[in-house]
């Protein structure tokens, strides 16, 4: 049986040619969303920002419209609902009330005496303003620590100059979801710091893939440019690179359109962070060794002695 080649075998496609717009690019859209992060802000979730969650289950399928303006009514700032699960299952957030534990005690009341008696109400929760500070903080942590894990693995896996590149890449990509979460609106929540975590290790994998083969062709061609070598090293891992990507955005698509409103954000982050991870792979991690004068000698294997080896 004849296989079919999806990606081309034996490309010499010259990804190093566009090299130095590509940082340019990179550049400046790191530095775009820094700027919106630091002038628009994140659309911080109920569990950065804290206010009242309430799961409800409605007797016939939920009318959002009618719920949303019972409770726009109400005077209680922003609310948002969201259906997921099931066409019945509603969830609630109202954004935190003022007058402590009290205030959101009365908000509650207020929703339960505005909506139809026959709702039932799954689930209450209150997010205060403390754990929600907790809360960004433990995310900011985690981020930074498995940036910094990264780098020391990647940094005693190969060499200096691969570690910086490997967690420039991964900062790029944290820096873009953050900046395209601000663009869109997008509300930011824990959900949201998973994904970017997943995301940080799916780039570090290609990352490594490419690296491993990059490191290999220095071995093997010493006295090439090493734009050649890294061009070819990119070329030999394409089709490993596009099939991953391809198959996961799949998975993703599937989940984005069918997964539910819970999952959305998550899908999307996840999204984002595949095709921007694929792009900072080749076009970040890459070329950036070429600014830090890698050497085929940094990666070269030691020599044998065969004195030392020879049988007496």
């Amino acid at each position: 049986m004849k296989l079919i080649n999806l990606i081309p075998t034996g490309t010499k496609i010259n990804f190093l040619l566009v090299r130095k717009l590509a940082i340019f690019t990179s550049l400046f859209l790191c530095i775009a969303s820094a700027v919106l992060f630091l002038s628009k802000g994140l659309n911080y979730g109920i569990d950065f920002r804290g206010g009242i969650l309430l799961e409800i289950r409605t007797a016939d399928k939920a009318n959002l419209a009618t719920l949303r303006s019972n409770l726009g009514s109400l005077g209680l700032g922003e609310v948002e609902l969201q259906r997921f699960g099931n066409d019945r299952d509603v969830l609630i957030r109202i954004e935190r009330q003022p007058g402590g534990a009290n205030g959101q005690k009365n908000a509650v009341e207020k929703v339960k005496n505005t909506l139809s008696s026959t709702i039932d109400y799954r689930r209450t929760e209150f997010v205060g303003p403390k754990v929600s500070g907790e809360l960004i903080e433990a995310g900011v942590t985690a981020v930074l620590l498995a940036l910094f894990a990264m780098l020391i693995y990647i940094w005693f896996r190969f060499e200096w100059q691969f570690g910086i590149g490997a967690v420039a890449a991964l900062v790029h990509d944290v820096l873009l979801t953050i900046g395209v979460f601000s663009l869109l609106g997008l509300e930011f929540n824990l959900s949201t710091v998973a994904a970017i975590l997943t995301i940080a290790g799916y780039s570090i994998n290609d990352t490594v893939v490419v690296y491993d083969r990059v490191r290999e062709n220095l071995r093997k061609y010493k006295v090439r440019p090493l734009e050649d070598v890294l061009n070819m090293s990119l070329n030999d891992t394409l089709s490993r690179t596009l099939l991953t990507s391809i198959t996961t955005l799949i998975a993703l698509l599937i989940l984005y359109f069918y997964g539910g409103e819970v999952i959305k954000g998550f899908s999307f982050a996840m999204i984002w962070g595949v095709l921007v991870g694929t792009y900072s792979s080749i076009y970040v991690a890459t070329p950036l060794l070429i600014h830090m004068d890698l050497r085929a000698s940094a990666v070269a294997l030691p020599e044998k002695d065969d004195d030392a080896t020879a049988a007496p």
